[in-house]
């Protein structure tokens, strides 16, 4: 029985279809859980003596699907995405271009689009090679991500052996977002115990703030933004008038000290001094809480490496497929050190650059207002792969409202938008499915979308902002009702 048992039977009926096949096209997104997902995916099929080749795209849609079909694989094995896109594989298999296995966890296309036989199941198109927490009742959001959802098979796949993977599972789920909430839930607690067991995986309560494994202190506590922190965050000068305050020795060599070189006693002294400074300016106590939560790190990995949390390993690894170079990513993820870690390294320095200037520009130009959205439109000055990030980056900045969804427009190529859109939890207890909503707006004008329901993307025709608008606040309106 693998970690998730209520997927366990399609988990095995994905892990025979690949069995039977003599060569797969393994094809995966190109964000932190699609590339964990493809090498958790790539190392199990490895070790089931599967020969394959990965593929990775931006966004899976009609014409790529069609690209991929005309590669002449007899089996596709798509993850962190095909599930949005069931509708159109599946036609493509009706037509015998391919055979299809889906380890995936976003909203599924509605079965009514699919081709004759792809019966209904709890109103998703369904058919046996399609592994999907949301068809089982479990919450694709939250509680398993793709990189989950390619564990399970890789269990299905290989049994105990393939339990080390569950390393890449967590950087996977963390990379998606889905430990906001502190810690890792559902499906994803049982992988978590898989890595623990396995010596792959480490769960320790500690300061929540990114960061404790590489930056220097002062750093640390001025890029602190999931909990604002008076005259720290945002304030070099504050941040580090507030280490030198403390009764701690906190340089070495007259270079500061990172989290991880503190001791237990230092680091209580340090937290408890923060946890102070916060109540003391008044910063509310839900956010309060929120500056130590469950951490994840990998006892495997040298300390004092991106690589050893997994917050700073999604990271990495964003830094890498969102700039074209997704085999370095996929490199880094199948343990390549070296070179590869060097230009993952690099490309991470460039990454968080184009964001802090993108949320510069956000802040600079400001967002618009529809009765029930907020949008910006960056044209070229936001890359059309980054702009979901800065739009969920600015959600709760300055003149950016956490009570109305926001969408972002970025230029993908002369023809075409990217749109991401993103939510909060507050919202989607409220009604809000930011999937449907692209996913609907998107196909009024001629494009397509889906997503999660706290963050969803689409593609769009140059020129339809306002008519996409005007659907996705209509919508957005009528779920929030």
């Amino acid at each position: 029985m693998g970690p998730v048992p209520e997927l366990d039977e399609r988990a095995t009926a994905c892990a025979d279809r690949l069995l039977d096949a003599e060569r797969v096209l393994l094809a995966s997104h190109i964000d932190a859980d699609g590339l964990t997902s493809a090498a958790i995916a790539s190392r199990a099929l490895d070790r089931a003596g599967l020969d394959h080749e990965v593929v990775f795209e931006k966004q899976l849609d009609a014409e790529r699907i069609a690209a991929i079909a005309a590669t002449g694989y007899e089996t596709v094995l798509f993850t962190d995405f095909g599930s949005g896109q069931l509708d159109v594989i599946s036609r493509h298999v009706a037509d015998g271009d391919f055979e299809a296995v889906i380890a995936d966890h976003h909203q599924p296309a509605d079965a009514d689009d699919c081709a004759p036989g792809f019966e209904a199941t709890d109103g998703y198109g369904d058919f046996a090679w399609h592994l999907n927490p949301l068809l089982v009742g479990i919450d694709g959001a939250s509680e398993l991500s793709g990189a989950g959802a390619s564990y399970v098979l890789a269990r299905a796949l290989g049994g105990d052996r393939n339990r080390d993977l569950a390393a890449l599972a967590v950087v996977g789920a963390v990379g998606d977002m889905q430990a906001t909430g502190g810690e890792l839930v559902g499906a994803n607690e049982a992988i978590v115990t898989d890595g623990i067991e396995a010596g792959v995986v480490t769960e320790t309560r500690d300061l929540s703030l990114y960061g404790k494994q590489t930056r220097p202190l002062p750093k640390l506590l001025e890029y602190a933004s999931d909990v604002h922190l008076p005259g720290i965050s945002n304030d070099e000068a504050g941040a580090i008038a507030f280490l030198e305050d403390l009764d701690l020795d906190l340089r070495a060599d007259g270079e500061w000290r990172r989290w991880i070189d503190l001791t237990d006693e230092e680091r209580q002294t340090l937290a408890s001094a923060l946890v102070q400074r916060a109540v003391t300016r008044g910063v509310p106590a839900e956010k309060i809480d929120r500056l130590v939560a469950t951490t994840y790190t990998f006892p495997n990995e040298p300390e004092g490496t991106e690589l050893r949390d997994a917050s700073e390993f999604s990271t990495l690894l964003n830094a890498t497929a969102r700039y074209e170079r997704a085999d370095v990513g996929l490199a880094v993820c199948l343990g390549e050190r070296g070179e590869p870690l060097e230009r993952a390294r690099r490309l991470l320095e460039n990454h968080r650059r184009n964001l802090s200037e993108g949320i510069d520009w956000v802040t600079r130009e400001g967002v618009k207002q529809r009765e029930h959205v907020q949008y910006f439109h960056a044209g070229d000055r936001i890359r059309e792969t980054i702009v979901g990030i800065v739009a969920g980056m600015a959600l709760g900045n300055d003149g950016v409202s956490r009570s109305k969804p926001i969408v972002a427009f970025a230029r993908k190529n002369d023809d075409e938008l990217k749109v991401s859109a993103r939510g909060t939890g507050v919202l989607v207890g409220h009604g809000l499915d930011l999937s449907a909503v692209m996913r609907e707006a998107s196909r009024a004008v001629d494009g397509d979308g889906g997503g999660h329901d706290v963050a969803a993307g689409a593609t769009i025709p140059d020129g339809r902002e306002d008519a996409f608008l005007d659907a996705v606040d209509r919508i957005v309106g009528e779920q929030l009702a």
